[in-house]
């Protein structure tokens, strides 16, 4: 309960004002931004936008299906806290205390929270082949079976680790994929029924949905573009699986959103316990980073839950500021754009949040 305590007193007054819509008009024209972007507060969706091309004569459209990339993970971490809520799941249990059979050396001494904090010391794929000589390891290239999620979560996943469990924070998807299967054996039901029926189904999001590992392309997403422009190489967007593997429309994660403000998914506490930021491990929570931040112009600091995606030349930034019930929404197909950082108060990302909290600096 000290931990939650905590979470609750980084609580600040959340800035005053309305959104500048016109100020957000303004930072967009005078960006290279090409992409969708939108604010919702409250029960509304305040502004929003497309602007540029997806690819030359092609402009983007606000109705458009996204990879959500790894802020699949908001969606995974939060199926987890439902089942933690409902004593289902314990938070320092190791894995095998729920899934005797997974093969990892250490599943006595991996534990959920680890998983969640990304401090498994789990194999991580990021760090593996590329046949092709690119960016894009072999492991997010397999097809057919091999390309199921459960398929890496017990084969390279479970192969020799990169660390001690609890040695050290480490960003790795393999922790998110093991969640997801871990998911699968606690309920019985796979992660794609999981997300329809706990998050899609009760918060009206009909386009939110997972790509399927054996039906590569399967909806259409909007493709990426690599630095000049060069096309992203082939992707199984569903090998991802709790990772990186969902999809949605900008207005679809916005509901998303909105619902884990107001607590409809998952009671207070135990959104308190998932939006807890380490400082000690980069302010990482539970599927994202919370923090404090100041923002230009806002008398006061704002707490913030920052998830952020990349896969391919596709990029987004999921923020949202709870004590305004507010989210801004950023996706670009431009793997080359630079959003900047918030918590250092420059960049794209930091003015489009103090245009839609903060009174305009003179």
């Amino acid at each position: 309960m000290k931990t939650i305590a905590a979470a609750f007193a980084l609580a600040l007054a959340a800035p005053a004002g309305a959104v500048d819509v016109s100020r957000l008009d303004r930072l967009v024209d005078a960006s290279a931004f090409h992409g969708v972007a939108l604010v919702g507060e409250g029960n509304a969706l305040t502004w929003s936008r497309a602007a540029g091309e997806v690819r030359p004569g092609v402009p983007h459209r606000l109705d458009a299906v996204w990879r959500l990339a790894s802020v699949t993970k908001q969606l995974t971490a939060l199926i987890v806290m439902q089942e933690v809520a409902a004593g289902r799941i314990d938070l320092d249990q190791p894995v095998r205390a729920y899934w005797p059979g997974w093969p990892y050396l250490h599943a006595d001494n991996v534990t959920v929270r680890m998983l969640l904090r990304h401090q498994s010391g789990l194999a991580d794929p990021n760090l593996s082949r590329s046949s092709a000589g690119d960016s894009v390891p072999d492991f997010y290239r397999r097809t057919g079976p091999a390309a199921r999620p459960i398929a890496a979560a017990t084969g390279f996943c479970a192969g020799p680790p990169r660390a001690a469990p609890g040695e050290a924070y480490h960003y790795n998807n393999c922790d998110y994929i093991v969640l997801g299967a871990l998911l699968e054996h606690v309920t019985g039901q796979p992660l794609a029924t999981l997300l329809r029926d706990r998050i899609a189904g009760p918060i009206g999001a009909a386009t939110l949905g997972l790509f399927d590992p054996e039906a590569p392309g399967t909806p259409a997403d909007v493709p990426g573009l690599l630095t000049g422009d060069a096309p992203e190489p082939d992707l199984n967007l569903g090998s991802y699986g709790g990772a990186g593997s969902a999809y949605a429309t900008p207005d679809d994660l916005w509901r998303f959103d909105r619902a884990l403000m107001d607590n409809a998914l998952l009671d207070k506490i135990a959104t308190a316990t998932m939006w807890e930021g380490d400082p000690a491990i980069g302010a990482a929570a539970f599927g994202a980073w919370a923090y404090v931040a100041p923002l230009a112009g806002c008398p006061d600091p704002a707490r913030l839950v920052e998830r952020r995606g990349a896969i391919g030349g596709v990029q987004l930034r999921n923020f949202l500021v709870p004590d305004r019930r507010l989210a801004l929404i950023l996706f670009t197909n431009r793997e080359s754009f630079d959003f900047g950082e918030v918590w250092q108060g420059r960049g794209f990302a930091h003015d489009m949040l103090a245009a839609a909290l903060c009174p305009e600096t003179k």
